[in-house]
């Protein structure tokens, strides 16, 4: 299911708004599939491009051009690898979320979501083929 602000949706108290690139099909299909595994529907997914005012700010669309990024339903940001281990703490795998989130695993973390994010379109061979950025 896709929210979008054009028909000024916002998430729902609970939600934590996790926002990525609409423009990239490798992004939206790692979208749809967290969104599959989000059973109790607590991740708000919308592009970027397409988010409400609040939470989205001239700053943080910038920031949201370079990564995912997660604004959870109190105001806490995760960005980048910390946000997709955050997301997939609220999907339900929680023991690896807490795992991977701990140093120096983490940093891992953020080295594999950076070489992926700049090689979307290599990772898209392998990964979710149907789109490709």
């Amino acid at each position: 299911m896709s929210e979008t602000a054009s028909t000024t949706v916002r998430a729902n108290s609970g939600q934590h708004y996790l926002l990525w690139d609409g423009q990239c099909g490798f992004c939206k299909r790692s979208v749809e599939w967290i969104k599959r595994r989000d059973d109790d529907d607590r991740l708000f997914a919308v592009p970027y491009q397409e988010a409400p005012s609040p939470p989205m700010t001239p700053a943080l669309s910038e920031a949201c051009a370079k990564a995912v990024h997660v604004v959870t339903d109190d105001g806490r940001t995760y960005r980048a690898g910390r946000a997709v281990l955050f997301a997939l703490d609220v999907v339900g795998h929680h023991f690896w979320a807490k795992v991977l989130a701990t140093p120096p695993l983490v940093w891992f973390v953020e080295l594999g979501y950076w070489l992926v994010a700049r090689n979307r379109m290599l990772f898209s061979k392998f990964m979710f083929r149907r789109e490709r950025c």
